[in-house]
């Protein structure tokens, strides 16, 4: 397992060993030990998600201020532009964001850890997004920030508008959000 940091460096591009062929190919999805390596972590995860999205949806900016979750995030089946926003105050890189491409055909996860908002575009027909989260979900604790925040910038590779759930299109600008210290 390979970990990369992204332009916000606690937030890390994780690239798994994957052995293949003519067969298919083999992969260690999560290994405690190797992932506390490659983080410089012992974290411990207590939830495991899946979504399956149509093309177009947009889901997030999410994050969780009681009960905080760290998320380790992969796409099983199909592609989403997945992104992660600082939202620590006292933090050097708050309100910046970094977005990657997580498909079935790259393997590659994203470590988001608490303390940063979260979202994901589908970029292929539908996709199978798979997160295991350091904390458990807590609907009353969670906050919602706009996807489409001018002040924050985010460039989505949208192709027409996204499809919002009912929370997410009331989701607020990052200067009214309640923040990480």
């Amino acid at each position: 397992m390979q970990a990369t940091p992204t332009a916000i460096p606690e937030v890390l591009l994780i690239e798994p060993k994957v052995f293949g062929d003519a067969r298919g190919f083999f992969f260690e999805s999560y290994n405690a030990r190797a992932f506390a390596h490659a983080v410089g972590l012992d974290v411990s995860f207590v939830q495991d998600n899946h979504s399956r999205s149509a093309r177009g949806v947009l889901r997030g900016l999410h994050y969780q201020l009681k009960q905080p979750q760290g998320k380790l995030v992969r796409v099983v089946r199909g592609s989403v532009y997945d992104v992660a926003v600082d939202v620590r105050r006292s933090s050097p890189t708050f309100g910046r964001w970094v977005g990657v491409e997580l498909s079935e055909s790259n393997q590659r996860q994203l470590w988001v850890p608490a303390g940063f908002a979260h979202g994901f575009l589908v970029t292929s027909d539908s996709a199978d997004f798979l997160y295991k989260t350091t904390d458990y979900y807590a609907p009353e604790h969670e906050r919602c920030i706009a996807w489409n925040d001018l002040a924050i910038g985010i460039e989505w590779p949208l192709d027409g508008a996204p499809a919002l759930s009912a929370k997410d299109q009331q989701g607020v600008p990052l200067a009214r959000a309640e923040v990480f210290a």
